[in-house]
């Protein structure tokens, strides 16, 4: 098959793929493992070394086998360390954190940038949740319009959720390409949170423009307040931790994993350190850490982890063990299984792409095109996103189909994931799942959704790339 031919099949299977997501409405899993077998079959059929009916399959499961080897446990004990982080109180604190950081002013910021912190290591639709009652709070007692604190909320939460691993898309993509995981969690985190605070520039005036009313249920028992004083706007609760025990939760892993790849880079081979942090650094080790942490964490805080659990779960068990050790960890499953499905299968269709001898040719054809290299990963993740309405099922798509032609296109690991993740930010709309969430839960209609939801978003993800760009010019990555 030419390089024309396989980019043809790529963009009919990438359709193929929207079709049975958006118009079928099927499971994205297994909308990713039927276009993987149609993509599979049809190279199968015109390939001089073709694959069979079997070998097709062999490469699917091969391909979900190992990606799930890599990324299972990762997720789930991402998913676990959520439960933990909601229960305790953990995202409250680090919420007046930042109203005191900021002495009540600018209080969208309070939501955002604990959004920008909680989304690392939990679920987007979780971090949704665990603030916009925040928010909702804020803009009661300020008078805040929910528009802005909509726009700034989940732009912070999607920041962090498309570049900085250990969020599950972003992890596999970084594992699937072979990126120095710590280095990526550092660069994300650099260029995220410039281009989060770049997009509050430039977006915070016209934010102002329309007052969108907090949920009436949320705020029906809190009052507007003209004080500036910062007592009079915390967000109170019994038992909450305090701020820097909080912040450990979602702290241990990150650190550990992003200071195992630093010291790494500043130490000789031999250094006896790098024992020490070839285990602490491990992914599975940092997270496992985070949620031991976060369960002793739970032991003193008896009360809000009781009331929150049985918030949720309707279930008030006698023995606090219970709470922390297994309905935690069920809560958890319950909410990474579907996540787990959707990066295998994502990774089981890119080991089909990246399988097809015509991939080599492609990125010669697009290397001749004179087409910025970057710009292809970037372009990938942004359709693939578009199309799909999943950060995770994009960003594993645009992996499979750029991994092979990093070598050609002079694109280093790094820059590559950095780019594709950048891009999933580009056009979150009504086929995103986490679209109807924030809306719901921030109080907008289908308009207000595009006006503060798509639209930051998208600034925000080619100010990541801008930076991206002028990152890799100079070298750094």
């Amino acid at each position: 098959m030419s390089a024309t031919g396989f980019l043809i099949l790529l963009i009919v299977t990438i359709a193929l793929l929207m079709v049975l997501i958006m118009k079928v409405k099927l499971h994205p899993t297994f909308a990713l493992f039927t276009s993987a077998l149609f993509m599979g079959l049809v190279l199968g059929h015109f390939e001089t070394e073709g694959f069979s009916f079997t070998e097709v399959l062999n490469l699917i499961t091969s391909g979900f086998g190992s990606t799930l080897g890599s990324m299972g446990i990762p997720i789930m004990l991402g998913a676990i360390l959520a439960m933990g982080v909601q229960d305790t109180g953990a995202a409250k604190s680090i919420a007046n954190f930042f109203i005191k950081l900021f002495r009540g002013k600018n209080l969208e910021l309070a939501p955002s940038l604990t959004a920008y912190i909680v989304s690392i290591p939990v679920f987007g639709d979780i971090t949704t949740i665990l603030t916009s009652n925040i928010a909702n709070v804020l803009s009661k007692r300020k008078h805040i319009s929910m528009g802005k604190m909509a726009a700034f909320t989940q732009t912070g939460l999607n920041l962090t959720h498309a570049m900085v691993p250990p969020t599950p898309g972003i992890l596999a993509v970084s594992i699937l390409l072979g990126a120095d995981l710590g280095l990526v969690i550092g660069w994300g985190v650099v260029i995220s949170l410039i281009a989060f605070l770049l997009t509050w520039l430039v977006l915070r005036k016209w934010t102002d423009k329309e007052f969108v009313e907090p949920v009436p249920e949320v705020v029906a028992e809190i009052e507007e307040t003209s004080s500036n004083d910062v007592k009079d706007i915390l967000i109170t609760g019994d038992d909450l931790p305090g701020t820097f025990a909080s912040f450990l939760t979602i702290l241990i892993p990150v650190i550990l994993i992003a200071g195992s790849s630093f010291i790494n880079m500043a130490v000789a081979e031999d250094a006896p350190i790098r024992a020490y942090t070839a285990i602490f650094g491990d992914k599975v080790v940092a997270l496992g850490l985070g949620v031991i942490y976060t369960m002793l964490l739970a032991v003193f805080h008896k009360a809000s982890v009781r009331k929150s659990n049985k918030d949720v779960s309707g279930k008030d068990p006698e023995n606090f063990r219970e709470v922390v050790l297994n309905s935690w960890i069920a809560r958890g499953l319950a909410v990474a299984l579907p996540a787990l499905l959707i990066t295998g299968m994502g990774g089981a269709l890119a080991t089909v792409i990246k399988a097809a001898p015509a991939i080599n040719d492609l990125a010669g054809l697009i290397e001749k095109s004179g087409v910025p290299g970057l710009l292809i990963p970037f372009l990938i993740g942004a359709i693939m996103f578009t199309a799909v309405g999943s950060m995770t099922t994009g960003g594993m798509t645009a992996a499979g189909v750029v991994g092979p032609m990093m070598a050609t296109l002079g694109l280093t690991p790094i820059s590559t994931v950095l780019a594709i993740g950048a891009g999933t930010m580009i056009f979150n709309h009504v086929n995103n799942s986490g679209f109807w969430v924030i809306s719901r839960f921030f109080n907008l209609d289908l308009k207000q959704g595009f006006k503060y939801i798509t639209l930051p978003d998208a600034v925000a993800g080619v100010f990541c790339f801008i930076l991206i760009c002028g990152a890799a010019a100079v070298g750094l990555f």
